[in-house]
């Protein structure tokens, strides 16, 4: 047991939410964090688990906490800087989980780097339809780089994405609005006091 390591991780975690994630080069400051990132993509991952009906969820969450951690150190590229930038990212996660309660996520990561197994796939899929939901948030907001990234973003759901279910789930991304969550939800208009037959009432 190692305390003192332990806690050095629990803090550098809390620096993560201060990793940019650095398509805020392309689509301006107003852009999720690394940590936010994560936490989408842990969700989606769980979703695409279920749809896929992949029994080991636990392995899928894990691989969901650790994709993108050895950025804490390295820090992100996008699709540009990539070219450009080399990275060590194998050191960095296992600089980061060094004698730590934690080190076992080291294999983890790697297996997830591998796409060997279904839930590295399944958790791929769900890294990269973020970005499309991203692109979906920035739009409503006025950003015009979702139609730029029409043709190489149709070229991820065909050529990168593994599986069916999250193919469907780019398709749908396409047509949904980011809106839809509270507009759709019981709320004033559609359940409250506001709601045409309660207006009704009152008069």
């Amino acid at each position: 047991m190692n305390t003192k390591r332990d806690l050095e991780f629990l803090y550098e975690l809390g620096c993560f939410r201060f990793i940019n994630r650095v398509w805020i080069q392309l689509l301006g400051p107003n852009f999720q964090n690394n940590a936010e990132h994560t936490f989408r993509v842990l969700w989606l991952a769980m979703i695409i688990a279920k749809y896929e009906k992949v029994k080991n969820i636990e392995k899928v969450v894990k691989m969901a906490l650790v994709h993108d951690l050895p950025e804490s150190r390295t820090g992100d590229v996008h699709y540009v800087s990539r070219i450009y930038t080399k990275r060590n990212e194998d050191a960095a996660i296992q600089d980061i989980l060094k004698d730590t309660a934690m080190q076992e996520f080291v294999t983890v990561w790697r297996e997830y780097e591998k796409r060997g197994s279904v839930e590295a796939k399944i958790v791929k899929d769900a890294d990269s339809l973020d970005v499309d939901l991203e692109l979906q948030e920035q739009e409503a907001k006025g950003v015009t780089l979702k139609a730029a990234f029409k043709k190489h973003r149709k070229h991820v759901m065909m050529q990168t994405l593994y599986t069916k279910s999250a193919k469907k789930i780019w398709n749908e991304i396409q047509k949904s609005s980011p809106h839809d969550w509270h507009v759709n939800a019981p709320n004033r208009f559609t359940a409250g006091d506001w709601k045409p037959s309660s207006i009704k009432q009152k008069k």
